[in-house]
């Protein structure tokens, strides 16, 4: 079977969740027995979100490879089960940057380059180069920003050729649109619907299925309405009402046949009925939970959930895992003080403190580290989380009371975090950091060697600086445990303290792996560990 294209736009307005979208319905090809991929077309010129300010852009995802990309990638990976690579993140930054680069060296032999040929068989390229691998029968191409977009065009038209190139047989476009709802009026107003369908078909593209968000469900009438006007079949029109949970989506979808009308137009080959078990029941445990326990997420950016959307999910997959709910405690480090960190942070079953970068906010980050080890309340602290926590045990409990990251003070006299080695003399700031999968050798009797059932594991990292191998041995004469080291650099990994019911500091992002299927094994035992505190609270004693 050739490989098939099925190309997801968006038209009235962004958020609409086309990611979601496509990560459902590759979920229920999935489930049909067909091997899927899903790449997103970003039309912003950055190069990568790597760069990008957490509040303009959320979460930059990490994958296997080392490549910085959009959040969207987050979901295809939750949701497939399967790993994302550079080849599933395009942006406009990259496309402009290769081309020029081969105008550089001749490769158009002298030919006048333009945005039509040249910038749209860029674009075809990287999407008919994940086809060619031969290892998939669908790829789900989801175009990034609002049809109309000037910068999103050059996609447009370069799904538009694509089509041509492969053949109407083998590609589908699906058209995801808003149909809002009128208070004042009591009804669902279809024309949003039916111009942002005009403006994609003066564009070239012609919509085979629309996908139609809505606050209430799509009367028959409505349905037939938006299929007359927009020239498709009435069950080609498809409804995505809002839900409790992103992980339903899939299931709502499946109600509404989008896969089975998707499997008809395209002609493929799979099973009848999805398999879809371990899914419901996730889905279950999600939506009724037997415990709750509120753990607070301490942070640089918690305005913005999207900056640690991945710690957020990993937390819903751990607390299924544990039939529990998950209450996050949204909490500013910027806000937290020696004098209401007790007010702050009253009433969590624990905390962890998040990934960020710069000296803003770290006061409130330390602070909150040395409430969780001081009143024995479980503590995960994640990258610059982790640096915090070797801070303030240097602090407090080794006695370097001046003892810092020389990021944020880079005349400390106990650096007892440090740039790397490697990266003293980088001088570009995108893409240079320690980026992508690295191994971690895990030490006997640990709690993470406990968590994770094996000696040797490899998870993502996103950094520049790591804990100082020169001051290590004075750490651990003090007591804190080298719980897990990269093997090939001797670089310390995981951080753990004696004499707490949980107490783990990690380097990497172990968020970046967590999947429906697969919760992430440290977040697994930090929520039951946590849970273990609304059981027995009487265990979260003041160290004195």
């Amino acid at each position: 079977m050739a490989t098939k294209y099925i190309i997801v736009t968006g038209g009235v307005t962004s958020s609409l969740g086309k990611g979601i979208i496509c990560a459902s319905l590759g979920k229920l090809l999935e489930a049909r027995g067909l091997s899927v991929t899903i790449q997103k077309l970003d039309p912003y010129i950055n190069v990568d979100p790597g760069t990008m300010n957490p509040y303009e852009h959320g979460e930059v995802f990490v994958t296997d490879d080392g490549a910085e990309t959009d959040l969207d990638l987050g979901h295809y990976e939750r949701f497939l089960g399967v790993n994302t690579s550079q080849k599933n993140n395009v942006t406009t930054g990259r496309i402009y940057y290769d081309v020029i680069n081969k105008e550089r060296e001749g490769a158009y032999l002298g030919k006048t380059v333009q945005v039509v040929p040249h910038i749209t068989d860029e674009i075809k390229s990287r999407v008919t180069a994940l086809g060619e691998t031969g290892e998939y029968d669908i790829i789900i191409v989801e175009v990034g920003g609002t049809v109309g977009d000037i910068e999103g065009l050059p996609y447009i038209e370069a799904m538009r050729q694509l089509r041509f190139d492969v053949g109407k047989k083998n590609t589908l476009s699906i058209h995801l649109t808003l149909v809002p709802y009128l208070k004042a009026a009591g009804e669902l107003k279809t024309k949003p619907t039916q111009h942002s369908v005009k403006t994609i078909y003066e564009i070239g593209l012609q919509p085979d299925i629309l996908v139609c968000r809505a606050e209430v469900p799509l009367e028959a009438g409505i349905r037939k309405k938006i299929a007359q006007f927009c020239n498709v079949d009435v069950e080609d029109v498809i409804a995505s009402i809002d839900a409790e949970s992103i992980y339903e989506v899939p299931l709502l979808m499946l109600d509404e046949g989008l896969d089975r009308r998707v499997i008809e137009k395209l002609d493929l080959d799979c099973t009848d009925v999805p398999e879809l078990s371990k899914w419901e029941a996730f889905v279950k445990a999600v939506k009724y939970p037997k415990k709750q326990l509120r753990i607070g997420l301490i942070g640089k950016y918690v305005e913005h959930h999207d900056a640690y959307i991945s710690i957020a999910e990993s937390l819903i997959h751990a607390g299924a895992m544990n039939d529990a709910k998950v209450n996050i405690s949204w909490i500013q480090s910027d806000e937290i003080t020696p004098e209401n960190v007790d007010k702050k942070l009253d009433g969590l079953h624990g905390i962890l403190v998040a990934p960020g970068f710069g000296s803003r906010g770290i006061r409130g980050k330390i602070t909150s580290v040395t409430y969780a080890r001081t009143r024995r309340i479980p503590f995960f602290g994640i990258c610059l989380g982790m640096q915090c926590a070797v801070i303030e045990f240097a602090r407090e409990v080794c006695g370097m009371k001046k003892a810092n990251s020389t990021e944020f003070d880079a005349d400390t006299p106990y650096p007892v975090i440090d740039v790397m080695e490697d990266q003293r003399e980088r001088l570009e700031t995108g893409g240079t950091m320690r980026l992508g999968r690295f191994d971690c050798r895990l030490t006997k009797g640990t709690r993470s060697r406990k968590a994770y059932g094996k000696e040797t594991i490899s998870e993502r990292h996103r950094h520049r600086y790591e804990l100082n191998n020169t001051l290590r041995d004075k750490l651990a004469e003090c007591g804190l445990i080298m719980a897990g080291v990269n093997p090939e650099r001797d670089l310390v990994e995981i951080i753990e303290i004696q004499d707490h019911p949980w107490f783990v500091g990690v380097q990497f992002h172990p968020e970046l792996k967590s999947k429906v299927t697969e919760p992430q094994p440290l977040f697994v035992d930090f929520v039951k560990a946590s849970l273990d505190q609304v059981r027995h609270p009487e265990t979260a004693k003041k160290i004195l």
